[in-house]
């Protein structure tokens, strides 16, 4: 949706973008040339999105353009290099550049600070949720493509979708495609540790008022918009294919539903016809002409997977943290994919629970085997500290959660509950701007 800053990977020269896509054998050629970039692992970019508060007036949206006068001309000029983006809903979203785990903490703490000391002079707050428990949605963005997008949601009979364009937020941890010679067994990791990583750090119990019955309400909403565009590209159980995950991943693209087309003049369309890529690479399209490269790359960014390779791994699953959390989460998730001893642990752990989104998203490490892979997989990322260049304080910080929530079956959704029934959803959207001391690596 919004405009990423991610892993500084290069792909191979794709051909002009406006060739024309004749064949699907054309999907896959772009998903072989495109999808994944032969890189050595260990760069992190992170990406925080956050629910702007007014802290006199919590139940009312804030505007872009009122978090934009707050931060004046903050955004070129973020200590850490982060670049400042809005979703639809006006949540707010900081990128930062791709660097080695330890620093691109410590640059996403810096900006998190600076952004946080200019809002507040303004009365604002950040909140770390997944899902807005106080307001209802209401898009704030009046841009051509989201005009699109609520208007193929809300015509194409997927109410969940303006729910999840202006009432959701997530942490995003993007992670280099690794060498080659290991994508597939990369590819398959990203995806089965997604539900331990769904439980471990649910955060989004309450949504426009009231708990809905999931600790994840963000998961649960994805889940419940169109499945052709939000489902995993690697279905758990799945054979391996062939041609691997580019094959997969071209055939996620032909079977994935259009969105939106852009005209001449650069507005965007809804489509609204049910048609996919695939038929327009057939002939049976939303407009006579043939689609192109560019249409085909632009389809790609209007899907959403829990794993979308854009030549790194964006591993798009994890709720928004507080943030006291946000950089446990991103430790968690990062040591479990590129540390190799951590991976070989989280390997063997979640094997057995690999495709449980929906139980993850309802019931988070109550669930007892998404409880047991998690704790082994939490454990081995502490192991794994030193070799990821962490401070002891960081280390620490990754212990506690492990002692305060996965050995006790909880997630941070259970304080957001707790704090429901003693001050109603104010009480959660509240409790989520408080700011604390983060331990950061050295």
């Amino acid at each position: 949706m919004a405009r990423r800053q991610t892993p500084d990977v290069s792909t191979r020269p794709v051909d002009d973008l406006g060739d024309v896509v004749e064949r699907p054998a054309d999907v896959h050629g772009f998903a072989e040339r495109t999808m994944l970039a032969d890189t050595a692992v260990g760069r992190v970019g992170i990406e925080t999105e956050w629910f702007v508060v007014d802290g006199h007036s919590p139940d009312r949206p804030v505007a872009p353009e009122r978090t934009r006068a707050a931060l004046g001309g903050l955004d070129p000029d973020l200590p850490g290099g982060s670049r400042i983006t809005f979703e639809p809903g006006g949540q707010f979203e900081l990128s930062g550049p791709p660097l080695a785990l330890p620093a691109a903490m410590r640059a996403m703490s810096a900006d998190l600070t600076a952004v946080r000391l200019r809002l507040a002079d303004d009365g604002l707050l950040l909140a770390g949720l997944g899902a807005d428990p106080l307001r209802t949605p209401r898009r704030l963005l009046t841009h051509s493509r989201y005009a699109a997008m609520e208007e193929f949601f809300q015509t194409g009979g997927f109410p969940a979708g303006p729910v999840m364009m202006c009432s959701t937020a997530a942490l995003q941890v993007n992670l280099e495609a690794g060498p080659k010679a290991g994508w597939d067994d990369r590819w398959w990791l990203a995806h089965t540790l997604g539900p331990v990583l769904v439980a471990m750090f649910a955060s989004s119990p309450v949504l426009a008022g009231r708990p809905t019955g999931r600790v994840s309400s963000r998961q649960g909403v994805w889940s419940d918009i169109d499945s052709t565009r939000t489902r995993p590209v690697a279905a758990a159980g799945e054979p391996p294919t062939p041609g691997g995950p580019a094959e997969q991943w071209a055939r996620y693209l032909l079977d994935a539903r259009l969105m939106l087309v852009r005209d001449g003049d650069g507005r965007h369309i809804p489509v609204l016809d049910g048609s996919t890529f695939g038929d327009w690479v057939a002939g049976a399209g939303p407009v006579r002409r043939r689609p192109t490269l560019d249409d085909l790359s632009y389809h790609a960014s209007t899907v959403f997977p829990p794993v979308r390779p854009r030549g790194w791994l964006e591993l798009r699953y994890v709720d928004a943290q507080s943030a006291a959390l946000w950089p446990v989460a991103v430790t968690v998730t990062a040591a479990l994919l590129d540390d190799p001893l951590a991976a070989d642990t989280a390997r063997d752990a979640c094997a057995g629970v690999a495709g449980q989104w929906a139980e993850a998203a309802a019931l988070g490490l109550a669930q007892p085997d998404l409880r047991r892979a998690a704790l082994r997989c939490v454990m081995a990322v502490v192991e794994a500290a030193a070799r990821l260049g962490l401070s002891p304080a960081q280390t620490a910080a990754v212990a506690d959660f492990a002692d305060t929530f996965v050995r006790r079956g909880r997630c941070p959704a259970d304080a957001a509950l707790a704090a429901w029934r003693t001050g109603g959803a104010t009480a959660v959207l509240m409790d989520a701007t408080t700011c604390v001391d983060v331990p950061q690596p050295s």
